[in-house]
């Protein structure tokens, strides 16, 4: 199998036609998906792919056919794979579930099941041979050319394979499946083809400024229409207030848990704690940050624990957008619900805008694409809603990308803990900072967006391996050094 870095040296952005297909999302809520913890990339991505999998074997009618299965994870679902959950988000998939609908306390119970029957019901009907210590393997050397983040299913009809897929997770819950010729090689996503052109298509930061400008739109706005494209405008504020329902749901959760978290070294849950802290220090004035701390580790902890959050724009970053919104509600005067779809549709532009010129996947760029993305992200938002210019919101998304930029994917025993919770807090701070930041300028400044975004992904490209969500490098090995 051919090895390389998720992206050679040589490659530069913009991207060519085909890999922006690739990497394009449609929509905001591509970027805002609900899903369980603790990894997009390696938890509902992988779910996504198994799910895709049973799919294509019902299509083409060889479900029924199949006797045994086996699971090959590669790159870095490999190599933190089990601290992430990989293993059993493709069990999942595999037997029909998907992120959306999964209730996370059924977990346990479906993978006892498979364990001790040593059996899978693909699609959650036709049984089949498996034993999840036997028939996953974790290949942590190879590494395919398109993506790291590569797993393969295979079916067998006794002795016999009947039929064997890749999948590449490329951030955020989004997968690609490989050629069926050529699995180093992904498809062009069907999703892609014979999209409806939006009214205000754009593809850059500055094309996203030049045609609100133009058209006297604010961001949330043109972002607005370009969804009451393939949906009602009640469809869309119907889904934007469900984002923010899950996001605040995981907050108010993860403020009321004191349990410790999953994972060799039993971390202790520190929201509520932290909350009870602050509401007894009502003279200081610098309380609000230990809120934000708290709203961005309750959502963090919830991921951590698998429990049910917003992709934002992934699992590990999870608690970024929603403490800031959190804040925004609390303690910013003359907030609003409708202040919240505007924050989410701007936060979901600027998302889109990395997600289409660089990445969002720690695996590819390490965690400057996931928390650092979030801090981006929520900067522009809060931007909005506190009444800032097209320029301004711009200016705060440059900000908080460019304080980012470096930011490694280290985490201590492959699980999404440490350093990733207090990375959410810190990240949602630094979004405000950004946010104030850019408001008390007029928009003008040195280092654009688009700019920011392309030094992050070539800062991603040089970035050693164990960098990125492999747990070989970094705060990954320092703690079992120390």
């Amino acid at each position: 199998m051919r090895q390389s870095e998720a992206f050679p040296a040589e490659r530069l952005c913009p991207f060519s036609e085909f890999e922006f297909q690739l990497k394009m999302a449609v929509s905001v809520f591509d970027m805002f998906k609900v899903g369980i913890g603790p990894s997009s990339s390696h938890t509902v991505g992988p779910m996504r792919a198994g799910h895709a999998f049973v799919k294509v074997l019902r299509d083409r009618g060889m479900l029924e056919q199949a006797t045994s299965l086996k699971i090959e994870l590669m790159g870095s679902l490999a190599a933190t794979g089990k601290g992430h959950g990989t293993d059993t988000a493709a069990q999942l998939g595999l037997l029909g579930r998907i992120p959306e609908t999964m209730d996370p306390d059924e977990v346990p119970v479906l993978i006892g099941d498979i364990r001790a029957s040593r059996q899978l019901k693909l699609d959650g009907v036709h049984a089949v041979a498996f034993d999840p210590e036997v028939d996953i393997a974790f290949h942590a050397d190879k590494v395919p050319v398109f993506h790291t983040n590569a797993m393969e299913f295979s079916v067998f009809a006794g002795d016999s394979l009947l039929y064997r897929r890749r999948y590449y997770s490329v951030g955020g819950g989004f997968i690609v499946a490989a050629r069926e010729d050529d699995p180093e090689q992904p498809v062009t996503p069907k999703a892609f083809q014979g999209v409806k052109t939006k009214p205000y298509p754009y593809r850059t930061g500055d094309e996203l400024m030049k045609v609100a400008r133009d058209n006297n739109l604010t961001i949330a706005e043109l972002v607005y229409r370009n969804e009451c494209v393939a949906r009602t405008p009640e469809e869309v504020d119907r889904r934007l207030d469900e984002v923010w329902q899950v996001m605040h749901a995981a907050i108010e959760r993860g403020m009321r848990q004191t349990e410790v978290l999953p994972g060799p070294f039993r971390i202790a849950r520190r929201a509520n704690a932290l909350m009870q802290d602050v509401m007894q220090r009502t003279d200081d004035p610098l309380a609000v940050l230990d809120w934000v701390n708290v709203y961005a580790m309750a959502v963090a902890e919830e991921n951590a624990a698998g429990g049910r959050v917003v992709t934002a724009p992934t699992n590990g970053a999870a608690g970024v957008i929603p403490a800031v919104i959190e804040y925004y509600l609390r303690h910013v005067s003359g907030s609003t619900m409708e202040g919240v779809r505007t924050f989410l549709l701007t936060a979901g532009a600027v998302g889109m805008l990395y997600k289409e010129n660089a990445s969002i996947s720690g695996a590819e760029v390490g965690c400057q694409g996931e928390v650092g993305v979030a801090c981006s992200m929520a900067a522009a938002g809060l931007a909005a809603v506190c009444g800032g210019t097209v320029e301004q919101i711009e200016n705060a998304a440059e900000i908080g990308m460019e304080h980012n930029l470096g930011l490694t994917c280290d985490p201590v025993a492959g699980q999404v803990q440490i350093p990733c919770i207090e990375r959410n807090a810190i990240a949602a701070v630094k979004a405000i900072n950004a946010a104030r930041m850019a408001l008390r300028g007029n928009g003008s400044h040195y280092i654009s967006l688009d700019q920011v975004i392309r030094t992050m992904m070539a800062t991603g490209r040089d970035m050693q391996s164990k960098y990125k969500e492999t747990s070989l490098g970094g705060l990954a090995v320092s703690i079992v050094e120390c």
